[in-house]
């Protein structure tokens, strides 16, 4: 297949034309800075305020509860270190093994500050323990933060509840939607804060949100301007702000193909199982409809990654922020996995223009791969 068959969206995704051509004019023509009073900055202004009601309108939220930044790795930042500046009386954070880098290494700085993280381990699904994370809460506990989908395995945590959990503990509760945002639903109850970025819908690069609840009091972590409530310095991305508003906006009419997306992702899953050696990496029920973890027994992910590549198919072995990094995926070794297992991982996840003839050709392509690649180490027996 000479055209490229893309199945790693949970890195990012293609552009959509429609988001392109609504951003277009404030790369060219309406290039104004929005803090400007004259005309040309006016207008950016009210394009800014327009994305900000649509994202609002779509999270079902007041428009001040939204905060642009240049991404979810920002908005994690700002969500946990802001709140930490805003309430030092409480120097209690807890979290889970198999977060995003971007909040686990800012709750390790958190720890050097002289606050005190729990890391709540996950089970063989990657599922936290509810029991667990209400025996951790204290009444220093100024923080939970969990991650709504996992970026590996496609995980789902129960929101919900531990929304609950925080409510009835009096405890804010953040939670990185960065690859659940504008694909499933986000019930907003009981939830402090919701960390988002655009290119995971078909939106720009540069380009996130910090949903911030009317109550909940948090400092800026950047110095400067005036921008964005005075919580976020710096001039505003006028054309990535347009694009995530449309992005959004298209969200809705994109979320109505979940189901046929599933059933294709249900359809690879069962034909790669074939495979001899061959397993799936997390649970199947409660993970995203679009994402499938595999590993394969006598197999290096990266040969396969390279060897599918040639192909002309994109996947991944694991976090497109750590695919540079030799160590083993901290996210498969909490749910079980021994570092030996982990190297041999490759993660799938679909968009919505992908094709059945597509899925069929990645699992026959992925198929004569596994063979190929264990015929030449010889290290796998049937």
């Amino acid at each position: 297949m000479k055209k490229l068959v893309y199945l790693d969206n949970a890195a990012t995704t293609k552009l959509d034309e429609r988001v392109l051509k609504s951003m277009i004019p404030y790369l060219k023509e309406e290039y104004g800075n929005a803090s400007s009073l004259y005309k040309l900055g006016k207008k950016s202004r009210m394009v800014i305020e327009n994305s900000r009601k649509k994202i609002a309108y779509f999270l079902k939220c007041n428009s001040d509860e939204i905060i642009f930044t240049s991404g979810a790795t920002e908005s994690n930042n700002l969500a946990i270190k802001g709140l930490a500046l805003a309430n030092p009386e409480k120097k209690h954070i807890i979290t889970s093994q198999i977060e995003h880098s971007s909040v686990l290494l800012v709750c390790k700085e958190m720890e050097r500050l002289g606050y005190k993280v729990d890391y709540l381990p996950v089970d063989k699904e990657g599922i936290l323990d509810l029991q667990e994370l209400k025996k951790k809460i204290t009444q220093s506990t100024l923080l939970v933060s969990v991650m709504h989908v996992n970026n590996e395995i496609g995980t789902i945590q129960p929101i919900e509840e531990i929304g609950k959990i925080c409510a009835q503990n009096k405890v804010h509760f953040h939670v990185d939607a960065t690859q659940s945002f504008g694909k499933i639903k986000i019930d907003l109850k009981n939830i402090s804060l919701i960390s988002a970025s655009a290119h995971k819908l078909n939106g720009p690069k540069g380009t996130g949100i910090l949903y911030i609840k009317e109550s909940t009091k948090i400092r800026p972590i950047l110095n400067g301007g005036s921008q964005e409530k005075k919580l976020r310095a710096g001039t505003e991305n006028v054309a990535g702000i347009v694009g995530f508003g449309k992005a959004v906006e298209l969200a809705k009419e994109k979320m109505k193909t979940n189901e046929k997306i599933k059933k294709l992702r249900d359809f690879m899953i069962k034909e790669i199982l074939k495979i001899k050696g061959s397993h799936l990496n997390g649970g199947w029920e409660k993970r995203i409809f679009n994402n499938a973890n595999f590993r394969f027994d006598g197999i290096e992910g990266e040969a396969l990654l390279i060897m599918l590549d040639e192909k002309n198919i994109a996947v991944s072995t694991g976090s497109a922020c750590s695919s540079s990094s030799l160590k083993p995926s901290y996210v498969l070794i909490a749910t079980g996995l021994k570092p030996e297992e982990t190297h041999s991982s490759l993660r799938i996840s679909l968009g919505y223009e992908n094709t059945k003839k597509e899925i069929e050709f990645a699992i026959k392509e992925i198929k004569l791969s596994v063979d190929k690649i264990r015929k030449i180490s010889g290290e796998f027996k049937c």
